[in-house]
């Protein structure tokens, strides 16, 4: 399910967006940013955060960890390169229009990505996942925090129902955990280490896997 989100979709959406995402999903948001910036810097170093969008996150990273941002939406990048400035953010090395499953970056050049409320916005979220998997070094992780589609009961059947269009807003609400598992086997080389349910309501999610040291995939395999 969710194959029609597309590329030129998810740019319009989130061009929208720019101008009031911050006022809209900041609060709604915040406990979620605040537990994947932890997460992250329990590992610390050098942190990629993938759909940086507006940058919300960025001041709130200790300053000893250096970041670079990327993003596919032009006008959230904007905003982002105006909050470093504003903020003197000089950790951050790099803010880069980029698209998350085809990320111009070196292998195993961080020791974190961060995506929030990213995965279910992509259009292909097992190519993305597996780039994030490329970037980081052996024992880094990838670390998400999302919306998770419930299983089964009400809550399904309206997160079918609101699918079309959520779709027009940028995402995906019935994207299920075992979405996520099934990558996570299928690649080898990664683990999931961590989901924990995130407020609003457990409807969200902090998920942690971990990039297993060289040999780990073939192991696996």
């Amino acid at each position: 399910m969710g194959g029609n989100i597309d590329k030129a979709s998810v740019e319009r959406a989130y061009a929208r967006w720019a101008p009031i995402y911050d006022l809209v999903f900041g609060a709604v948001f915040d406990a979620g940013r605040h537990a994947s910036i932890a997460a992250a810097e329990r590992i610390g170093g050098r942190i990629l955060e993938v759909g940086v969008g507006t940058g919300i996150s960025l001041p709130d990273y200790m300053r000893a960890n250096r970041l670079v941002g990327v993003d596919l939406s032009e006008p959230m990048l904007r905003k982002a390169q105006a909050r470093v400035a504003e903020h003197g953010l000089s950790n951050v090395e790099a803010l880069a229009v980029m698209d998350a499953a085809r990320l111009a970056l070196p292998d195993q050049s961080f020791d974190v990505v961060v995506a929030q409320f990213v995965i279910t916005a992509v259009p292909n979220p097992e190519a993305t996942l597996d780039e994030f998997a490329r970037v980081i070094k052996p024992g880094g992780e990838i670390v998400l925090v999302n919306h998770i589609g419930a299983e089964s009961g009400p809550r399904r059947w309206f997160e079918i129902c609101f699918a079309p269009l959520a779709r027009r807003l940028g995402w995906r609400p019935e994207f299920r955990f075992g979405r996520l598992a099934a990558w996570a086997e299928r690649h080898g080389g990664v683990r999931v280490i961590e989901r924990t349910p995130m407020p609003p309501l457990g409807h969200f999610s902090l998920i942690r896997f971990e990039r297993l040291p060289d040999g780990g995939r073939r192991r696996a395999a």
